[in-house]
């Protein structure tokens, strides 16, 4: 395994490994605003060996929030990672009301309160320390994907105090949003962006905007969801309490099933990110590590066979230049 392929987050100068785990799926059911938003059942023991598997393998940055599970997720990475905090990196989110004995997730803005971001992020951050149980977040974001930007910059000066209490290392905006993270990141303690981000789909100005304000780029559904595994098919169904079911926003998907756009591309790219011995995620994954050295995906996972392939991608390594070039003509961009 190559335990040195390690990339920087930004201009915080936080060293990680190159593939983070996404932690939202280990989260289980859960909802928000009273729509299902997790990953159906999971099994507790087989997401601690999960974890514990992609430790031994050299993965050192993990990516949960306070909404995935209603601060499930939270507890689980905490409870592994206790006793050997300061060896990994841990990013996670804020920006909702989190209800955990119901898991139910709600934004602030239904509540009769009219609480804002800013107005209870302090709370907010206490509340996720207590559950990763630790004195310190590295990477904390905005998870509100359509945050106005004037409350995302008040949420800012908060967190620029947070840093300076030591709470916080960095921390940064999950948005896809160009001009929102164009006027957030102006200040030296933010140093990233959650954006999604996988070969079929991105905003690619904003992975632009990143490598020129020495951002990076951290990417939620590089598998696209699963789609990108090669497991699906135009039949294919998910369970109700799946959020895959109603993910009608993500272009991979259309009344609970996949789109046979998606499966097509997929199929037409399918030898080319199979190089070299890799599996479609893994050739999926290093499509983003070739695109951009301001990148760190963060596939998610229920299994221990998931992490091992997901991580034992970083065995691979990029894609080359010339393959790179292949997949472009192929999908005509």
């Amino acid at each position: 395994m190559n335990k040195k392929y390690t990339r920087t987050l930004g201009r915080s100068g936080i060293e990680v490994s190159a593939l983070g785990m996404g932690c939202w799926a280990i989260g289980g059911p859960w909802t928000l605003d009273g729509k299902s938003a997790g990953w159906s059942v999971v099994d507790q023991a087989e997401s601690e060996r999960a974890l514990n598997t992609a430790i031994d393998m050299g993965i050192t940055f993990f990516d949960t929030a306070a909404t995935y599970g209603a601060g499930f997720s939270e507890r689980l990475v905490g409870k592994v990672l206790k006793g050997r905090r300061d060896q990994f990196i841990i990013a996670t989110k804020f920006g909702y009301e989190i209800r955990e004995a119901k898991r139910e997730v709600v934004h602030y803005d239904a509540e009769e309160t009219k609480s804002d971001v800013a107005s209870r992020l302090k709370i907010d951050v206490e509340d996720s320390l207590a559950r990763l149980n630790t004195d310190y977040i590295d990477v904390y974001l905005i998870h509100v994907w359509g945050l106005e930007i004037d409350k995302a910059l008040a949420a800012r000066e908060v967190l620029e105090e947070l840093v300076k209490e030591g709470k916080i290392r960095t921390y940064g905006w999950s948005t896809d949003r160009t001009d929102a993270i164009a006027a957030f990141s102006t200040k030296p303690a933010c140093s990233v962006v959650e954006q999604q981000l996988s070969v079929l789909d991105g905003n690619m100005e904003l992975l632009a905007l990143c490598e020129n304000q020495n951002l990076t780029s951290i990417n939620r559904g590089p598998l696209g969801m699963g789609l990108l595994t090669g497991k699906f098919v135009p039949e294919s169904t998910f369970a109700s309490d799946d959020v895959r079911h109603v993910a009608d926003w993500h272009p991979g998907f259309k009344d609970g099933k996949p789109t046979q756009d998606w499966l097509n591309k997929l199929s037409s790219i399918q030898d080319v990110l199979c190089s070299e011995g890799r599996t479609l995620a893994q050739g999926a994954l290093a499509w983003i590590w070739a695109r951009s050295t301001n990148t760190v995906p963060i596939p998610g996972f229920k299994t221990v066979a998931q992490v091992k392939e997901n991580a034992n991608a970083m065995q691979f390594g990029p894609l080359t230049v010339e393959q790179m070039t292949e997949i472009r003509q192929i999908l005509g961009r």
